[in-house]
């Protein structure tokens, strides 16, 4: 852990903002403070514009980003006339239902008139915790960005229970850093960072520019909830970056009341940057090695060279499958010497696996009944 003594805000160090131009996919929290007038519960229609124009200058530079934001529940008690203040949860679920609409139609709006394409994702905890549900959805954000689009991410509070739910954006948006394998997380806040107390209390407290483990010390500067409305705390944020890390990525928490706050930041913007020792790559894989095998795959010469070439396992080059294994479960990929060569996710079930073994790409629907996934194992869900 590094803790400096603060530098003048009007001239931070330089280095501080580095991840952020070296990133290849960034993932941006937005909360609903920010997006949403806490006076009127209208949209803070320029605050987006501005932010949308930082987006746009990412993807122009050949950076990815998927955004993770607030603001439908805000937006719809708008709409329902709810009162302020706590309401039963099945009155905040009619509010986002109503909300997610008004949500989804300002950033289509806002992207469309930079020629970027929308796409509302609404997820739920059990699609990172369930490891068939975690494929599906990391597949489906990598062939959003394939195509081009921008990933907008919410919890599905619409559905989610309070034994389901993340109850907080930060930790979902580091999730979803996680699952989409992101290199930079900003957490955009209505303060610059995380400081030794809190700043609004404590005039002494001093602002931390980086930070590369959370540790007790650090963990121990966190305060209360934050902004009215908001769900996040100092906390949260705390417990966003320990997941961010252990994915292999860094993390910003940062001031997002600019009208251009990602400029800002790429600037050398104040915040305090929590920076790991692994890559995102890195990271996953020793995530997956470190998994206990439910099965074996085993492939012939071709595919042994394939794998060490990087590429994914097709099922062509399989000549046997061992154990009982769902999708998403981890498996070895041995020679048919028996030498481990690799541990990975399973992309298709054992029974599956055993229906394709051998066959050629264009045979996978015939064989299953049904359309499938070219890939046995993706060269990204495995560990060789």
């Amino acid at each position: 852990m590094r803790v400096d003594q603060p530098e003048p805000a009007e001239a931070p160090p330089a280095a501080i903002a580095s991840p952020l131009h070296g990133a290849r996919r960034i993932v941006l929290k937005i909360g609903s403070a920010l997006l949403v007038d806490a006076a009127t519960g209208s949209l803070r229609a320029a605050w987006l514009q501005g932010l949308v124009e930082d987006v746009a200058a990412l993807r122009a530079a050949g950076q990815e980003v998927l955004l993770v934001s607030s603001g439908s529940i805000a937006l719809g008690r708008r709409v329902l006339g709810l009162a302020p203040g706590a309401q039963p949860l099945e009155r905040v679920q009619a509010a986002a239902a109503v909300g997610q609409i008004a949500l989804a139609r300002a950033y289509t709006e806002a992207l469309v008139a930079h020629g970027l394409t929308a796409a509302q994702v609404l997820v739920t905890l059990e699609d990172s915790q369930n490891r068939r549900r975690y494929l599906n959805s990391r597949a489906t954000l990598a062939a959003l960005l394939e195509l081009g689009a921008v990933p907008i991410v919410n919890e599905n509070d619409t559905v989610a229970t309070d034994e389901i739910r993340y109850g907080d954006n930060d930790r979902l948006a580091a999730q979803v850093a996680s699952l989409a394998g992101a290199d930079v997380l900003v957490l955009l806040s209505d303060i610059d960072g995380l400081y030794t107390a809190d700043p609004r209390r404590d005039p002494s407290a001093r602002h931390i520019p980086e930070v590369t483990s959370v540790t007790d010390e650090i963990a121990a500067m966190a305060g209360g909830v934050g902004t009215e409305g908001a769900k996040g705390g100092m906390r949260t944020k705390l417990l966003a970056a320990e997941i961010a890390l252990q994915a292999g990525a860094a993390m910003a928490i940062t001031r997002g009341d600019a009208l251009r706050p990602l400029t800002a930041l790429a600037a050398g913007g104040r915040a305090t940057w929590f920076r790991g020792q692994a890559d995102p790559k890195t990271a996953r894989k020793r995530w997956i090695y470190a998994m206990k095998p439910r099965g074996r795959i085993v492939i012939d010469a071709g595919a042994v060279g394939a794998l060490t070439r990087g590429k994914s396992l097709l099922p062509a080059g399989v000549t046997g499958v061992e154990g009982t294994f769902q999708r998403g479960d981890p498996v070895e990929i041995a020679a048919a010497t028996g030498r481990v060569l690799a541990r990975a996710l399973a992309g298709y079930d054992a029974g599956e696996a055993r229906l394709i073994a051998g066959c050629q790409s264009g045979e996978i629907a015939a064989r299953l009944g049904h359309p499938g996934r070219v890939a046995l194992v993706h060269r990204d869900d495995m560990a060789v």
